[in-house]
C-alpha cells in the first residue's frame, strides 16, 4: 500500500489536535501511537472516529476488555523461549530504566489501541460493533496520565544511521505497513538493544504456532470489541460523506488491524525478558459523575 502521512503531536491542528489530548488523557498515556496518528492523516474521519469511539473507550468495559486481551497475550507467550535480550544488550543502569519505561508505556497503550482500531475496522465494513446501553450509564474512569508513566520518545521513521534506517526497512518488510510501529521508534533509543531483540524476534514470527497464536488474538479483539457498552456509530458512508476517501481510510485500518497481533506478541516477548517490571495503575479509579453530567460530555 501507499505510504501513508503520520500527523506528529507537534503539528496537530484544530480537531486533530483537540482528539489527540482527548486520547492522551482518557487512555492514560503520554503520547499519541502510530496507528491513530496514521488516522489523523484523515482529520475529518479521526474527528469522527473519536466522537463514535471515545465514549467506549473511557468506561471500565474498555479497559478491562484490554487488558484482558494484553493477559491471553502473555499467556500465548509465557512458554515460549525467553528471548534473552535484556541481559545480551550492553546498555547501562541508566539506560535500562528508561528503556524499562518504554515498554512499560507500550504494554499499557497497544492492547487498547488494538481494541480500537479492531472496532473501527468492523465498523467500517458494516458491522455491529457494541452493544444497545443508554449513553452515559456504562461506569468510566477517571482521566489522566500517571505521574509515574515514562515520557513517549521517538527516533524519527527515517533516521541518519544507515543501520538504524536500514533495521526499520526489515521491520516494517517483516510486520507490514504502514509504517514502523510506534515501539520500534521507542527502542530505537538504544539501537543496541533493537537490533538484539529484533534479531531474536524476527525468526520466531514465521513459525505456525506464532502465526496461530496471532490469529486467535485478532478474533479476540473483535469480539471483545463486539461486546464494548455503546454502539459504534462509523460507517464507510459517513466518512465519504465527510469528504474523505473511505475506501483509503478503511484499507489503511485493515493493515493496522492486521499488524498488531504479531507487534502484540513480539511485545510480550520482550516485557516478559526484563526484569522488575512496574505495572501502571490500570484500570485507574472510577469517574464519580452524575448520569447527566456525563452524559452531556460524552455527546
Amino acid at each position: 500500500m501507499a505510504r501513508v502521512r503520520q500527523v506528529s503531536e507537534h503539528g496537530a491542528e484544530g480537531g486533530v489536535e483537540r482528539v489527540y489530548h482527548e486520547l492522551r488523557q482518557t487512555l492514560r498515556v503520554t503520547g499519541v501511537d502510530v496507528s491513530l496518528r496514521t488516522w489523523a492523516a484523515y482529520p475529518r474521519f479521526f474527528v469522527a472516529m473519536w466522537e463514535a469511539m471515545g465514549p467506549n473507550v473511557e468506561t471500565r468495559a474498555f479497559e478491562e476488555a484490554a487488558l484482558g486481551l494484553w493477559q491471553e497475550v502473555l499467556d500465548s507467550t509465557v512458554q515460549w523461549e525467553v528471548l534473552g535480550a535484556w541481559n545480551a544488550a550492553k546498555l547501562g543502569k541508566s539506560q535500562r530504566f528508561h528503556a524499562r519505561g518504554a515498554l512499560e508505556l507500550c504494554e499499557a497503550m497497544h492492547p487498547r489501541v488494538l481494541l480500537m482500531v479492531s472496532a473501527v475496522r468492523m465498523a467500517l465494513e458494516g458491522q455491529l460493533v457494541g452493544q444497545a446501553d443508554a449513553l452515559g450509564t456504562s461506569e468510566r474512569l477517571e482521566r489522566g496520565i500517571p505521574s509515574r508513566m515514562a515520557a513517549m520518545e521517538w527516533v524519527v521513521e527515517k533516521p541518519a544511521d544507515p543501520a538504524l534506517r536500514s533495521l526499520f526497512a526489515d521491520i516494517v518488510k517483516t510486520v507490514g505497513p504502514p509504517g514502523v510501529p510506534g515501539e520500534y521508534r521507542a527502542l530505537a533509543c538504544w539501537p543496541s538493544y533493537l537490533e538484539t531483540a529484533w534479531r531474536r524476534l524476527k525468526p520466531r514470527m514465521k513459525d505456525e504456532d506464532f502465526q496461530q497464536a496471532a490469529d486467535r488474538l485478532l478474533e479476540s479483539a473483535r469480539q471483545r470489541a463486539r461486546g464494548l457498552p455503546y454502539p459504534v456509530a462509523l460507517s464507510r458512508e459517513r466518512v465519504a460523506a465527510l469528504g474523505e476517501n473511505a475506501d483509503a481510510v478503511l484499507k489503511v485500518t485493515q493493515a493496522l488491524e492486521r499488524r498488531s497481533p504479531a507487534l502484540l506478541l513480539n511485545l510480550s516477548r520482550m516485557v516478559q525478558d526484563v526484569p522488575d517490571m512496574l505495572r501502571q495503575p490500570m484500570p485507574g479509579a472510577s469517574r464519580l459523575v452524575p448520569d447527566w453530567v456525563a452524559a452531556e460530555e460524552l455527546r
